[in-house]
């Protein structure tokens, strides 16, 4: 099976537009058999965290799949500290390179800019990350669920632009999070997605389904196969920029996500129609007091 396309980075390196994540529904789960499953359905790209509790599962599935570590894109995310706590950024991801089994990881990032921000610490914290690049035990680098002012902050004492800002992006938070994407788009951070099929999933009979459903008709016609609500939405959110990142414990699933790249792009028109029927309706499903939510 053909691999993802690629997106690439500010620092020049690659990352495929489709990552599996191991957050969510896999969340303190044991991962090796779903991870060792999505690589082997053709996933190459691997998102993982320390909070998600789960990283030894995570390198025992890649492990597991003989697949290349070469052929591999795997990223994990610092945890987020308590308040007033020191942390030691490079020790940190050691140990998670212990736990994956792994020499570096392809994408480190900051999980959230909470409490740091509020300490005056995520100018630090990015400085440390810079060095852990430098370092070699990631070969990029880059930040989640950052707001614009977190992002200026970073950006005020940076050497290394973040590659990468993870956010939570669908219709329901659109008009929320645009001027994020767009900030990125200025700076070079390329937004990776998460949550992106919460219109499906988490808020049915929402006013983005119609919508949906008629574009979904009419790009079955003019691909001549099936197209998903979902390949919908993932299509919706690689025309603003994004890449996917997802989770599923269905291989069909995974199929489904891979064969996006088979579906015709939306209109103007439609985007423009899901951005509206999106605006009608606010709904965030994570990170909400980050957000101020």
């Amino acid at each position: 099976m053909a691999s993802p396309k690629t997106v690439t980075l500010n620092d020049g390196n690659v990352i495929p537009w489709l990552g599996f994540g191991t957050g969510t529904a896999l969340y303190q789960k044991d991962a090796e058999e779903l991870v060792r499953q999505a690589i082997e359905t053709g996933i190459t790209h691997l998102d993982g965290a320390q909070v998600y509790d789960n990283e030894p599962s995570l390198g025992a599935g890649i492990k597991a799949s003989g697949k290349p570590r070469s052929e591999l894109f795997v990223t994990t995310k610092l945890k987020p500290g308590s308040e007033g706590q020191v942390i030691d950024v490079k020790a940190s991801l050691k140990e998670s390179l212990t736990k994956l089994g792994l020499d570096y990881v392809d994408l480190f990032l900051i999980h959230s800019p909470a409490p740091a921000n509020k300490e005056g610490k995520l100018q630090d914290l990015w400085k440390q990350l810079e060095g852990v690049k430098a370092e070699g035990l990631a070969k990029s680098i880059g930040v989640s669920n950052f707001r614009v002012e977190d992002l200026q902050t970073v950006l005020d004492t940076a050497e290394v632009i973040p590659a990468v800002n993870q956010i939570e992006l669908h219709p329901y938070v659109w008009k929320a999070a645009q001027p994020i994407v767009d900030f990125g788009k200025k700076h070079g951070i390329l937004t990776a997605s998460y949550g992106g099929q919460t219109p499906v999933a988490r808020v049915p009979g929402g006013p983005v389904d119609p919508v949906l459903s008629t574009i979904r008709e009419r790009l079955e016609k003019t691909r001549g196969a099936p197209v998903s609500a979902g390949q919908v939405l993932s299509k919706w959110l690689l025309q603003k920029g994004a890449i996917v990142i997802t989770t599923t414990s269905k291989q069909r699933r995974i199929e489904e996500f891979l064969d996006t790249e088979k579906v015709p792009d939306l209109t103007e028109e439609e985007i423009q129609s899901i951005d509206e029927a999106g605006s009608k309706l606010h709904k965030r499903v994570f990170m909400r007091a980050v957000f101020g939510e």
